[in-house]
């Protein structure tokens, strides 16, 4: 099947939280992380669930670079491992799709994974959420009701050409993980298309939208072992994330990847010349 349906996303426009509420302010550090904790369990949980054709569709959404994608592609790993070694081929049928998609595009690869327990994974490919053609869709193929049919109305010599009919039932499951809080789309119209896919999804907000979460989940993570494999000492672990933290209004993005290009840093260059690095190739 051709992958080549691609095109530039809809424009958009996403408001940043930044501000903690009066709840959040209130919460302790302890508080917060064990908040963390439990929404990445549930998530690991629900990816199970859909993989397994017992929940149908999710939307996770969360601030970007804090391991949303990671979480959600271990564990549709592990269950590959699992099928290499039953050796059912079946079992293995996901797919994860990033970057900007049409939405004949859409309708074809819904199309390749419309089998009972297929999964398709749109990882930050917001343009099939801001496009109203591509809205419709996902909506046709999430619907609630037992038999789920979407149509391609209008002739296309590119569908005729995959091979792909112009209506078909789709059995598969979906996972969307996007930067997008939906509360915060100012359009009114795609508030509501958005609304109408929320109401046929699952929709897990990660509540990492503050400096002091992000800063909170990468404590979280490292300490966890994320940068086991760089072997730092204790010492050099603690360096790594007081610098972020001491820096981090003026880091291009707060993240689990910058983490990670800072500990990159500390390993190629020797003494506290990583610092000056990071200052000149990390930060604003």
């Amino acid at each position: 099947m051709s992958k080549d349906f691609n095109e530039k996303p809809t424009g958009y426009r996403v408001i940043s939280l930044e501000q903690e509420t009066p709840a959040q302010s209130k919460e302790t550090d302890a508080e917060i992380i064990e908040r963390l904790r439990e929404r990445f369990d549930i998530l690991d949980d629900m990816t199970r669930a859909v993989k397994k054709g017992a929940v149908r569709a999710m939307i996770v959404s969360g601030a970007p670079g804090v391991g949303k994608s990671f979480g959600v592609e271990k564990v549709l790993g592990k269950h590959d491992l699992m099928a290499n070694i039953a050796n059912d081929e079946k079992l293995k049928k996901y797919e994860i799709v990033k970057g900007a998609m049409s939405a004949i595009g859409l309708y074809s690869k819904l199309y390749e994974f419309s089998a009972e327990k297929n999964i398709l994974v749109f990882d930050d490919c917001d343009s099939v959420l801001l496009d109203d053609l591509s809205l419709n869709i996902l909506k046709a193929a999430l619907d609630t009701s037992k038999k789920r049919t979407i149509h391609w109305n209008t002739d296309s010599r590119l569908l005729r050409s995959e091979g792909v009919p112009n209506s078909f039932e789709f059995k598969g499951g979906a996972i969307f993980i996007t930067n997008i809080n939906f509360q915060n789309i100012k359009s009114k119209k795609l508030q509501d298309h958005l609304q109408a896919l929320e109401s046929r999804c699952h929709y897990i907000d990660l509540t990492i939208h503050t400096e002091r979460e992000k800063m909170l989940r990468i404590r979280q993570i490292v300490g966890d072992g994320m940068l086991a494999e760089y072997d730092f000492s204790d010492e050099e672990q603690a360096e790594l994330v007081q610098f972020i933290d001491e820096n981090k209004r003026r880091l291009r993005e707060l993240s689990l990847r910058t983490v990670l290009k800072t500990a990159d840093l500390m390993r190629s260059f020797p003494n506290d010349k990583w610092k000056r690095v990071a200052q000149i190739s990390l930060m604003k």
